[in-house]
């Protein structure tokens, strides 16, 4: 079995225990996913099984779309809800005032679409030496990470709710915040981008603080929440739902080899680039067609061989050859 399978992550599990309780279910050997989703998170996970696992790297650059509840007033350590309690003991009573104008929240928005450098949140797993940021966090050691180029390409207001800070966390004598004090955005960025990082420049940009309250990933690249699987149809449907590594790379033009490129690709040798199908079929010139970008490499019958680069003078070579 081999190929992929998307999933509707719920809240709670990581994504290291999704993986594993596919790999269980499925009764495969290898599993692995093309990008992590916070515990807090839902939404749609993409888990390769078998040999599909080599793959990844073709994935995990894709575009997300998020889903995301932002909640103003409130700083928290981890820039989300999942520290709460301990931002709420930090600052006792003494919360801001999270009521702002459409305008206000309009103009802050504005400088987090486009590209620019977006700092990651002191508890991430990005690396510092060799260990994870949150390890240092954890431990109340300084966290040195260094701002990272991202895109945004959407960012838009799909609610406010007047719900103020009260709720079972606040003690009932603590007067309610008044005006709209949670954001629902709908994200569509770059790989590698932080929701969390956001939710926190966008309080710290309009003066009163903010955590990410919920998240919820709803694509990844062509692939869609709508289409995945909740855990609990896993086991039953999991098998007769799994995607082929081909079409996981639709994205990619294929190049139709002849039985001896095939041959010579099976040994990671190169082949010369000629006959090749467009994605989707379209004839034209390929925008992808400079030198590193990625093709798929396929057979007459248009079963997968292998990904390849492509190299000056028309050389295609395979870096994963997969038959």
């Amino acid at each position: 079995m081999t190929g992929a399978l998307l999933i509707d992550k719920p809240s709670g599990p990581t994504s290291h225990d999704i993986v594993a309780f596919v790999r269980r279910a499925l009764r495969v050997d290898k599993a692995g996913h093309t990008g992590t989703l916070d515990p807090l998170a839902t939404g749609l996970l993409i888990v390769l099984v078998g040999s599909a696992t080599r793959v990844a790297q073709f994935l995990a650059a894709d575009e997300k779309e998020y889903i995301a509840d932002v909640r103003l007033g409130l700083a928290t350590p981890t820039y989300d809800r999942a520290s709460i309690d301990a931002a709420l003991a930090a600052v006792g009573s003494r919360r801001e005032e999270a009521g702002r104008s459409a305008e206000e929240i309009d103009a802050v928005l504005a400088r987090f679409r486009g590209t620019f450098q977006q700092m990651p949140p002191p508890y991430s797993a990005k690396k510092i030496a060799s260990v994870p940021a949150y390890e240092k966090a954890r431990r109340n050691q300084p966290v040195e990470l260094r701002p990272v180029e991202v895109s945004v390409r959407r960012l838009e207001i799909i609610s406010t709710s007047g719900l103020g800070l009260r709720d079972s966390h606040l003690p009932a004598s603590d007067p309610p915040i008044p005006d709209a004090t949670l954001l629902r955005l709908r994200v569509e960025s770059s790989a590698g981008f932080y929701v969390r990082s956001l939710a926190h420049d966008i309080g710290q940009a309009l003066g009163c603080g903010a955590h990410l309250e919920a998240l919820r990933r709803t694509r990844i690249g062509r692939f869609r929440v709508d289409d995945a699987l909740t855990l609990d149809r896993v086991e039953s449907e999991g098998a007769a739902r799994i995607l082929a590594t081909a079409e996981l790379l639709g994205h990619m033009t294929a190049v139709t080899v002849t039985d001896d490129e095939a041959r010579r690709i099976a040994h990671g040798n190169p082949v010369r680039e000629h006959t090749e199908v467009r994605p989707g079929g379209d004839p034209g010139a390929d925008p992808l067609s400079a030198a590193g970008s990625h093709v798929r490499l396929v057979d007459p019958a248009g079963h997968l061989l292998a990904v390849a680069e492509r190299r000056p003078g028309g050389l295609l070579q395979p870096v994963v050859v997969l038959r």
